[in-house]
């Protein structure tokens, strides 16, 4: 039993195991929190010495954390066999009164996750990847790009996964809408005149580029969100956390993840915590991704751009969250620079272009 479920729900998931997964065997079930908050619940399922991951939508979850649990499981279960990777899937199950909620059954996979320092701004890594081994976790961040990039997303069934056409069109009003949308969201809390965002907004809207191809993107391509294989040489094992993933544009992939590096000429990231002295430089991860794809990246800069006003917009929530007293102020000024440090960033570059 677990105290993660209820009696009721516990004995439906172990059947449902049962007939569903047949790889975790038989034996007693036990299940131990991984982690977890409003949008989703991780849990380690185990029985005897095989281990897999349940990820659930929380009971009394808003719908679209049960639509996200949905989507990641297709996107799961169209990858298996492809390059790309990913913890291998086993099965989703939309019954609520089984879990307490929408789930899908993946892998436990054997790897490990940097994770960033709130007291440095520094990653920190597994001790057994030193000197070159660490320099060759960038370019196994961009191997997960390029296999994205590279998947026929058509064969493997995911053409109705996104919206495609005009993706890059779309972008400045989505997430100008996403903010739009915090006074609502957080009663007590007033929009805010951010320095840069109409003119970075102006600046992406009249200089869409036309080399796009459309690809599969995760959407929120970073460190802590892939694990990586526990010895040298440096591969990822899994790229997880699949709930922003839909059919657009990789570029974003890229020039979010990119936008983390040193440049050799140009405005720098306010804090590039990933520096050249340990990683290569944002020019050579550029060049090593189209080598290996094919791509036109002559406007990465563009990609750039609009990857910093899309973050921008995103945590401008916390900023909100902070005015109103659902977190501590210091949460809300350390998001507000950031908010303000990303659309500088994003402004520089984009008066730099012209």
């Amino acid at each position: 039993m677990s105290d993660l479920f209820t009696p009721a729900q516990f004995e439906a998931l172990d059947a449902w195991l049962t007939a569903n997964v047949p790889a975790l065997g038989d034996g007693v079930l036990t299940a131990s929190f991984v982690t977890g908050g409003t949008s989703n619940i991780v849990v380690r399922l185990s029985r005897g010495d095989i281990a897999v991951v349940l990820r659930k939508a929380p009971e009394q979850a808003p719908p679209a954390s049960a639509k996200a649990i949905q989507r990641e499981a297709t996107v799961l279960k169209a990858l298996g066999g492809s390059r790309v990777p990913h913890p291998r899937f086993h099965g989703y199950c939309e019954d609520a009164s089984i879990a307490g909620g929408p789930f899908y059954i993946m892998d436990l996979v054997d790897g490990w996750a940097a994770d960033l320092s709130p007291v440095d701004n520094q990653m920190r890594f597994n001790a057994a990847f030193t000197g070159p081994d660490l320099h060759y976790l960038a370019h196994a961040m961009i191997d997960g790009i390029v296999e994205m990039a590279n998947l026929d997303y058509v064969a493997v069934g995911l053409q109705g996964y996104g919206k495609p056409d005009k993706f890059l069109e779309r972008q400045v009003e989505r997430w100008r809408s996403q903010l739009a949308s915090y006074p609502d969201r957080y009663p007590g809390f007033e929009s805010r005149q951010l320095p840069g965002l109409d003119y970075v907004a102006d600046w992406l809207s009249a200089n869409v580029p036309t080399t796009g191809r459309p690809g599969l993107m995760h959407g929120d391509y970073a460190m802590n969100n892939v694990l990586f294989a526990n010895r040298p040489p440096a591969r990822l094992a899994a790229i997880i956390d699949w709930e922003t993933s839909t059919i657009g544009d990789p570029m974003m992939d890229l020039a979010a993840y990119c936008g983390q590096l040193r440049r050799g000429n140009g405005p720098q990231p306010a804090s590039p915590y990933l520096d050249p002295v340990r990683f290569p430089w944002f020019e050579d991860a550029v060049d090593y991704f189209a080598e290996r794809t094919g791509r036109d990246v002559s406007a990465i800069d563009y990609y750039q751009i609009l990857a910093k006003y899309r973050m921008a917009c995103i945590i401008e929530y916390k900023v909100a969250e902070a005015a109103i007293g659902l977190a501590p102020p210091e949460k809300g000024r350390r998001f507000d620079g950031l908010v303000r440090g990303l659309l500088s960033e994003a402004e520089s570059i984009a008066r730099a272009r012209g």
